[in-house]
């Protein structure tokens, strides 16, 4: 499992005009059981999304996709992390 944090680099005039195309993406990777969750950080300085990949490096691929990665609206930081415990309501949609 992993938690991507994103760190805006533009001003959000820039980034809002590559908004939708973001979307787009994320929907995409919802569809193949990629992204669990995602949302804007508060104050809206960036973002965060929960995935879950059988590899750092296939999420990095997957990242490199993303409008806000190509056009170089955001940083992007990766942790990995080991699911211990999780609600019983998630276990139908975690691998």
């Amino acid at each position: 499992m992993f938690i991507i944090s994103l760190n805006y680099i533009v001003p959000l005039e820039e980034l809002d005009q590559h908004m939708e195309a973001h979307v787009q993406y994320l929907k995409k990777y919802y569809k193949a059981d990629v992204f669990i969750m995602s949302g804007r950080k508060v104050p809206r300085t960036g973002g965060v999304i929960i995935a879950q990949a059988d590899s750092k490096e296939i999420l990095e691929k997957i990242i490199a996709e993303d409008p806000f990665y190509e056009h170089k609206l955001a940083e992007f930081e990766i942790t990995e992390f080991l699911v211990s415990q999780s609600h019983p309501g998630l276990k139908d949609i975690l691998r």
